[in-house]
């Protein structure tokens, strides 16, 4: 799963509020005793691109962090599937690659410690 604790779409938050929640999610991923990596998610069309936590749980799991931190999805990565899961509804919506998101490595030096994806 993909999950994220920054401003949903929409809404505007202070830095400080989403590296707080940033910050908050992470103790409680690491809490989970899971694999954990920081991944950061990015739409090339609007630019934006978001800091958020590749971790190794399940969908009902990652479905309830969402809605916790007050996310209106999270993504569900299996084999090279993507999918954009909404935490409202329980539905979702296949992207496609996953791998073909990922941004070769000299790109990624760019982001400095973390990934850059394509999710759009």
């Amino acid at each position: 799963m993909i999950v994220t604790a920054y401003a949903t779409t929409g809404e505007q938050w202070s830095e400080e509020e989403n590296e707080r929640a940033d910050a908050i999610l992470r103790r409680r991923l690491g809490e989970l005793g899971v694999w954990i990596e920081r991944i950061t998610g990015f739409d090339p069309a609007t630019g934006h691109a978001e800091p958020g936590w590749a971790v190794e749980i399940d969908l009902a799991t990652g479905v309830s962090l969402g809605r916790e931190y007050r996310q209106d999805a999270i993504f569900h990565v299996e084999g090279d599937r993507l999918a954009v899961v909404s935490c409202a509804e329980q539905g979702v919506a296949s992207v496609g690659s996953f791998r073909e998101r990922v941004l070769p490595a000299a790109t990624q030096a760019l982001a400095s410690d973390t990934q850059r994806l394509d999710f759009s």
